[in-house]
């Protein structure tokens, strides 16, 4: 049977030539980075360096990168160390109403400390109303977390232009001697995939996860721009400058930086060859299959990234027939597709409820070919069929 993977929003899977420089890391070299002894030192060396390979990838200086165990932890880091550290000049924080849960609830945690938030409209293409922002920025707000690619739907922020705004905004609390607000950034699904410059993004705090790049499981990053306050969440050791106590994972730092090397190599020609196979992905669904949607913008999207919505079936029911066909997609966030509950990413773009149980993700990589698009679409359109026969509600259309 064929197989065809296309969740790799979820999870990439994990380049061989990655894996051949991890290998040392599990068994040669053990020792502990932060000993003295010869031990520690070729461990100490390798994290080093991928630490520079990953911050080469988002233009940033090494010191700058901070190691975590993921994303989700990372994204806590952000919205939890910053609020905390500043909590006594602003206890407001404004997000986009699309953001990962990670920063959702995050920020429900936030406020049962006290603290306040606002959301962030969206339009029905996915892209935030930015000419809101300003409005929502209060004397006591302290942070701003806008992600740069969305997890669902895979639209692409104009995260350079609220840059401009906060800045805008920070020359005039300066002047009235107020807390500047900070911007983070949840990357995890672009980094990797689209070019990043931490620079001219403009941002405070970036994440990044290496599950997006084809590296290992159990790592990731955030970016600390140089005089950000934030507090550690794990207390203990010294370990990433003060900033996140306990022994460094080695084999995965390594495996993240050999990954991000081949990341911003390999970058260009991933995408020019994942576009037209993504964008014929959508024709052949849209022209072959009645009553479905694409969610997010046509264009402002990641390259490998589609999401429709089919009406009258449900998503669940469309993964498990394409499951046996051997082709593995979501009908949502792997974090939050067990759940059953209606995608919120899809609810504030406008998708009706009963429709978002349709919904189904196809996150290409960067081994995708022709042939496997053609079987995915072709598969599909069967499954989709199948279901809607024996719908009830299709059939009262």
């Amino acid at each position: 049977m064929k197989r065809v993977y296309l969740d790799n929003a979820a999870c990439t899977p994990l380049d061989a030539r990655v894996f051949e420089v991890m290998k040392p890391y599990f068994v040669e070299e053990y020792g502990n980075p932060a000993t003295i002894h010869s031990y520690g030192a070729a461990p100490r060396e390798g994290m080093e360096k991928g630490r520079e390979q990953v911050a080469a990838l988002i233009n940033s200086q090494p010191e700058y990168v901070f190691f975590t165990s993921n994303g989700s932890e990372a994204n806590n880091m952000a919205i939890k160390g910053v609020a905390l550290a500043n909590q006594a000049r602003g206890k407001h924080i404004i997000v986009s109403e699309i953001e990962h849960f990670s920063v959702l609830q995050a920020v429900k945690s936030m406020e049962k400390l006290g603290f306040s938030s606002s959301q962030l409209k969206v339009g029905t293409d996915g892209i935030i109303k930015i000419e809101e922002l300003e409005n929502l920025i209060k004397d006591d707000t302290v942070l701003v977390s806008i992600m740069l690619a969305n997890h669902e739907i895979g639209t692409i922020q104009p995260l350079a232009e609220v840059a401009a705004v906060l800045k805008k905004v920070n020359v005039l609390r300066l002047m009235r001697k107020l807390q500047p607000v900070y911007l983070h950034t949840d990357a995890v699904v672009a980094a990797g995939v689209i070019p990043i410059d931490v620079e001219a993004l403009g941002v405070d705090l970036l994440t990044l996860a290496s599950t997006s790049f084809y590296g290992p499981k159990g790592v990731a990053a955030l970016y600390i721009k140089n005089g950000v306050r934030i507090n550690p969440l794990i207390d203990g050791g010294i370990q990433e400058g003060g900033r996140r106590a306990g022994l460094e994972n080695v084999p995965g730092i390594v495996g993240m930086g050999k990954a991000a090397e081949l990341a911003k190599e390999e970058m260009e020609e991933r995408n020019k060859k994942m576009l037209p196979l993504r964008d014929l992905l959508i024709e052949l669904v849209l022209k072959n299959i009645p009553q479905v949607r694409l969610n997010g913008d046509a264009k402002k999207r990641l390259p490998g990234n589609v999401n429709v919505s089919v009406e009258f079936i449900e998503g669940e029911s469309i993964l498990m027939w394409l499951d046996d066909v051997g082709i593995a997609a979501s009908s949502g966030s792997a974090c939050t597709s067990k759940a059953l509950k209606a995608s919120h990413v899809l609810l504030s773009i406008g998708v009706p409820q009963e429709v978002c149980h349709g919904s189904m993700l196809f996150s290409l990589g960067k081994d995708i070919t022709k042939e496997d698009i053609e079987y995915t679409a072709a598969e599909f359109t069967k499954v989709v069929k199948k279901l809607r026969e024996m719908s009830p509600l299709f059939k009262k259309t």
